[in-house]
């Protein structure tokens, strides 16, 4: 088992501007993808599973079966297992772990299920190669993240165009690949599958709730995080800067013709039997 190496940075941190987001996701808007392969028996590995909203949806989708949610940082996991808990799901644990070097035997699960994870470790076809890794022949690696450059919005707004550049110079700065989602099926090539599906899907936020919604969580998330504070220490930016970033987060989320798509892409990998 090759040593752990942190390689790369999270760029968010885990402020509750972040876990807003984070406990917002479910299987249903961010793996449907991959629901269709899911059998009642299966034996899941959530990688990057933070507070483990996604993590629950699935043990409920394999009720004869068992979901492992790993993270690398473990003060999140206290929220992963109170949430398990409180959906009175008794398929789960949780632990630490680095996806480059995955702390479990050859052909451990069925499944192996990554939700936003490769933006930002810093060799991706190593993290895909240890998913494969501990992956049954004939079961599934499940990897989704954004692309951030493939983001769009109306009205057009000069203060989120400053942010998405920002955002990407942070990102890459940090070790990241803030464009991941167009990069997943070349990482999965590279890493050694031969069947691989490749899709994409959509966020949309545009009425009022969704508007007001996503750009709080953006505006607060530009002055008040660990993101806020590697971009201003870094010199990509000023604090007055994010301020007005900030502030044309919230114009947006106001304006009643605001329409906002995130675009994910989406990789369903079948380990050979």
């Amino acid at each position: 088992m090759p040593e752990a190496r942190e390689t790369a940075v999270y760029t968010h941190g885990h402020p509750e501007s972040v876990l807003r987001s984070h406990t917002w996701r479910t299987a249903e808007n961010s793996a449907a993808y991959l629901l269709g392969v899911l059998e009642p028996h299966m034996r899941i590995l959530d990688i990057g599973c933070g507070p483990g909203t996604i993590t629950a949806d699935l043990a409920a989708l394999v009720p004869d079966g068992h979901v492992t949610g790993l993270d690398r940082e473990p003060g999140i996991l206290d929220q992963a297992r109170a949430t398990a808990g409180e959906r009175g799901l008794r398929n789960t644990d949780f632990t630490t772990g680095d996806v480059h070097a995955l702390d479990f035997p050859d052909d451990s699960f069925c499944v192996v299920h990554a939700h936003q994870v490769l933006q930002h470790v810093g060799d991706p076809v190593r993290a895909l190669r240890e998913m494969r890794r501990v992956t049954r022949p004939g079961g599934y690696v499940a990897v989704r993240d954004a692309d951030y450059a493939a983001m769009t919005w109306y009205p057009t707004s000069a203060g989120l165009d400053r942010w998405l550049d920002l955002y990407r110079r942070v990102a890459r700065a940090n070790g990241g690949e803030p464009d991941a989602g167009r990069r997943l099926k070349s990482w999965a090539l590279a890493a050694g599958f031969t069947d691989i599906t490749a899709t994409s899907g959509t966020w949309t936020f545009s009425t009022a709730g969704e508007r007001v919604w996503w750009s709080g969580l953006w505006a607060d998330r530009t002055v008040d995080s660990a993101y806020a504070e590697r971009a201003v220490g870094a010199g990509h930016a000023t604090g007055e800067e994010l301020r007005e970033v900030a502030a044309a987060w919230r114009d947006w989320g106001a304006r009643e013709d605001g329409w906002f798509t995130v675009l994910h892409g989406e990789i369903l990998c079948r380990k050979e039997v």
